[in-house]
């Protein structure tokens, strides 16, 4: 995989927003919106921004952080909204933050919960493809970018440690 880097793509390019109205087959035994649901919501978000921002398929690689910080109920209005906070060579970290407001209420959107994912761009065959450089246009996006650099550092030094630990146990003979 060659292929040169395509011209850089400013953050609010592929920013996107979706909104959902939770209904009862949303919940979980206890009466609020499943967490699955939303995470699934989560993914979706991310996965339009990633496709947009790279200009083709894109799967999710990991994520990190899912924080519910409120519990959503039928009837709430979700809206998840995603941007790409970081770019390198294939992969892209998209941020995500999940509002919640009544469907039948004029108070201000509530934030109940949060997510960062890391995507690849894939090509036809399924391999890894180069992705346009992230262009972050404000202070906001620049801090954002900043962030994401720092959580790629330790996702990288976590993945390190993880291998070599397995490693160090399978040459003292531990069958894990």
């Amino acid at each position: 995989m060659n292929d040169p880097a395509p011209p850089g793509k400013p953050t609010a390019a592929s920013r996107t927003t979706l909104s959902h109205i939770m209904t009862a087959a949303d919940t979980n035994l206890l009466g609020t919106v499943h967490g699955g649901v939303i995470m699934k919501l989560v993914d979706d978000a991310a996965g339009a921004v990633a496709g947009r921002h790279s200009g083709g398929p894109a799967v999710t690689a990991s994520m990190d952080e899912m924080v519910f910080l409120e519990p959503v109920h039928v009837g709430d209005l979700v809206h998840v909204k995603a941007q790409c906070n970081w770019t390198g060579r294939t992969s892209m970290e998209i941020g995500v933050r999940v509002l919640t407001e009544r469907w039948n209420e004029a108070a201000p959107p509530t934030q109940v919960g949060s997510a960062y994912l890391v995507f690849t761009a894939i090509d036809a065959e399924g391999k890894p493809r180069t992705v346009p450089p992230v262009l972050p246009e404000t202070d906001r996006d620049r801090r954002r970018f900043q962030e994401a650099e720092i959580r790629r550092t330790h996702r990288l030094a976590r993945r390190r440690a993880i291998r070599e630990l397995r490693e160090r146990r399978a040459a003292e003979g531990y069958d894990d």
